[in-house]
């Protein structure tokens, strides 16, 4: 079920909300509408994976008891933390990276093994990430072990971060389990917050998808004007920006209106001046988790010398590629991100304050680039489609089609890079302080957010186009 689905906001979501508001003063009761909600929301586009799901609660619940109870004996410890992550990682790899894997060997040895097709369980990756920090923080004591398994059940599968995060560790989440508060402005912020995330989905990235389908479609061919393809490649950059922050939006604001407070996940990351910095804006829960459970036990940068902090780094971004997908293009596109934090760490780049606009257009000509790589079915149109760019099978600079989607999507081209920058905030900052000011301009704020989401609801029911491009992570 998708948050920006007519079934989601005026079912699913109404019908939660009104069962929750009415059972409000038993948090047990809340809970458990919590959890059965979170089921259904997840059978509703995957009935039988639930089943997958639920057998990785019931093995991170019986892991973490586990290593709690032998936390003082290390060996043991560790041996119940090598059996947790062989099952978590063991199920994670055949579902996402099986065939893949059967892929290579038969490239490489000809063997021709038989590739199964197996279908992906929505949200694997996240509800994964969630269970593994789960016992590992139980281990670390970061948190104490949960002996009801029904908590664990909700911070799993809890509905609003369920398939697409952001990533949240089971002590942020585990007090407000028990002793949350909901209020009237927590209720209202997470209704703004959440159509926010609805408008950068819906009016956005899927305008922004138009145009970046169409370029990729012709982009592996290698007679596509390099205009297209250079306007191609700034859709898909605004477009995985607006679908991914504004799922998160709407998954924080939802998480607000049921008392819960979940950490920001993207911060502007497109106002960066190195790719390091735009890694600490960008998909800021997953860089978190890297950092916690890769980088930092593997020595992080406080380590006897270069060559190790670098072996961690090729670790961490060899896996955040992997994580993403199961072919060669993600592992790529992890590989340079890896090249480019690793030279800017080495010569210090990152904590420069000089040529702050050359450093910021060489930070977004990287992630640019990096965007066409991800977003290729395989290497070789990605080839292409980067050859396109630059000029280099004498394709020519202008095309007709190019000047159709300027002038078709300029006004979403403009609204896209406006709104991709700290302006956004500012603007939402002066609509609420106008409250102050008195009428009219305390209506600038509510009103704009319900134009907002009946312009929203009106594409909806039209039918656009409507993917969720992390849904496949």
């Amino acid at each position: 079920m998708l948050f920006s689905s007519v079934v989601f906001l005026f079912y699913f979501l109404p019908l939660v909300l009104g069962l929750y508001y009415i059972l409000r003063f038993s948090v047990t009761l809340k809970n458990m509408l919590l959890l059965v909600a979170s089921l259904f929301f997840y059978a509703w586009g995957e009935p039988r994976f639930v089943l997958v799901m639920l057998v990785s609660i019931a093995l991170n619940y019986v892991f973490a008891l586990l290593v709690d109870k032998y936390r003082d004996r290390r060996n043991a410890a560790y041996t119940v933390i090598t059996v947790m992550l062989a099952a978590n990682l063991g199920m994670l790899f055949v579902y996402k990276y099986l065939a893949f894997a059967l892929r290579i060997v038969n490239e490489s040895t000809g063997f021709g093994l038989s590739i199964p097709h197996i279908a992906l369980p929505l949200g694997i990756s996240f509800f994964t990430f969630h269970a593994i920090s789960y016992v590992i923080d139980v281990y670390r004591g970061h948190g104490s072990v949960q002996k009801n398994p029904f908590y664990v059940a909700l911070y799993i599968s809890f509905f609003p971060q369920l398939v697409a995060g952001p990533i949240l560790r089971y002590n942020m989440i585990a007090d407000q389990m028990i002793n949350r508060k909901e209020s009237w402005d927590k209720f209202a912020v997470g209704c703004c917050r959440f159509i926010v995330g609805l408008s950068k989905k819906v009016l956005l990235s899927n305008s922004m998808a138009i145009v970046a389908d169409h370029a990729f479609s012709m982009g592996g061919t290698g007679d596509m004007a390099s205009s297209l393809a250079w306007l191609g490649a700034i859709a898909y950059t605004l477009q995985i920006y607006f679908d991914f922050s504004g799922y998160s939006d709407m998954a924080i604001g939802l998480a607000l209106m049921f008392g819960f407070k979940f950490e920001e996940n993207f911060r502007y990351p497109y106002i960066s001046r190195s790719i390091t910095e735009f890694w600490r804006r960008w998909h800021i829960s997953l860089g978190t988790w890297f950092k916690e459970y890769v980088y930092f036990p593997l020595g992080g940068s406080r380590v006897s010398n270069k060559d190790k902090m670098i072996r961690n780094l090729l670790v961490v971004w060899g896996l955040t590629g992997i994580w993403h997908g199961a072919e060669w293009t993600f592992v790529i596109w992890g590989l340079i991100n890896f090249a480019f934090i690793a030279l800017e760490k080495i010569f210090n780049l990152d904590k420069s304050t000089r040529y702050a606009p050359l450093r910021h257009f060489y930070a977004m000509f990287v992630v640019v680039i990096g965007w066409v790589i991800f977003r290729s079915p395989d290497l070789l149109q990605a080839g292409n489609y980067l050859g396109n760019m630059f000029g280099l099978y004498g394709n020519g600079f202008w095309s007709d089609t190019t000047w159709m989607f300027m002038k078709e999507y300029a006004l979403f081209f403009i609204l896209g890079i406006l709104f991709s920058t700290p302006l956004a905030l500012r603007m939402n900052k002066w609509m609420v302080d106008g409250v102050r000011f008195g009428k009219p301009l305390e209506l600038i704020y509510p009103v704009t957010i319900i134009a907002l989401f009946l312009v929203c609801v009106s594409y909806l029911v039209k039918g656009t186009y409507n993917p969720f491009i992390y849904f496949n992570f």
